[in-house]
């Protein structure tokens, strides 16, 4: 199928896309940056913007860059940015081993960062990076601009905070200790597929101990999330595998899992423990 009409705008800085953003919101407009998510729903007839405000030549929104003691990334860095290390340290490491489980390498090419967190899709890795993390979103408006979490921005399936005549144009990730260990791990039925669950941990070591345990569950609920419940069993706990079953025990039992006509949720809860103790001994045996 083809897309119904729709007019391109095309401005060049911040102030010009967010005045006509201003203007075409309410008129069923959207913004346009890597299109990987929003042409292909387009092209199935499962939105029909009647306005495009394509950023692509935004001064600006490419920026990449340490500030202070985070990480921003702006509304125009594409997925491929982090296919190597972009910053010394865990979190550039942490980022490039996320990047390169992203769909395949010519939508790594085209994706934003910032576009995957504003579709909010359940299985993004970026949002489970972004929730698990800790990651600050910066929105813009002509009324002005506001910080948000990312636990607060994403509220649901392919549903954000980000109101209809907002911009999210940058997002600020914390860098991480020298001494965090990480571990990722998702499953999918092919390469390249939407994860049906995915697992993030990171963590430190000291005396032998974990300690400052972030643990965040994607792809198998409505929106990824950390698991209090999981890093509880961890926090003050010698790494093993029984600490490690325990903290995936427990993020199976703490998730509402999505069902459908092929998934059930109890399949949905044996994944989320299995991603999820993968997960830590990644975190334990690679860093």
């Amino acid at each position: 199928m083809k897309t119904a009409a729709f007019v391109r705008h095309a401005p060049r800085t911040v102030e010009e896309t967010l005045a006509i953003l201003a203007d075409v919101a309410p008129k069923h407009g959207r913004i346009l940056a890597g299109g990987q998510s929003l042409v292909p729903i387009m092209a199935f007839r499962m939105a029909d913007p009647a306005h495009l405000v394509d950023i692509n030549n935004v001064d600006g929104l490419d920026r990449l860059s340490i500030d202070g003691d985070e990480l921003s990334i702006g509304a125009l860095v594409r997925h491929a940015a982090f296919h190597r290390p972009v910053v010394d340290g865990p979190l550039g490491r942490l980022m490039s081993v996320v990047a390169h489980n992203i769909a395949h390498y010519a939508i790594r090419s085209r994706g934003t960062f910032c576009g995957s967190l504003a579709h909010a899709d359940p299985a993004s890795e970026w949002c489970l990076v972004a929730a698990t993390l800790g990651a600050k979103l910066v929105v813009k408006s002509k009324r002005g601009d506001r910080t948000v979490m990312a636990d607060d921005f994403l509220s649901g399936i392919m549903s954000t905070s980000l109101a209809e005549d907002e911009l999210l144009a940058e997002a600020r990730i914390p860098l991480l200790p020298e001494a965090t260990r990480f571990g990722f791990y998702e499953f999918s039925r092919r390469a390249g597929d939407f994860a049906m669950a995915a697992a993030l941990v990171t963590y430190q070591v000291e005396g032998g101990l974990v300690v400052e345990p972030r643990l965040g569950i994607g792809g198998a609920e409505g929106k990824s999330r950390r698991i209090p419940e999981a890093e509880a069993a961890l926090k003050g706990q010698a790494p093993s595998f029984q600490t490690f079953k325990m903290a995936a025990d427990a993020a199976a039992d703490a998730i509402e899992p999505l069902e459908d006509h092929l998934t059930s949720g109890e399949y949905r809860r044996d994944l989320v423990r299995a991603v999820t103790e993968r997960a830590l001994h990644r975190a334990l045996n690679a860093n």
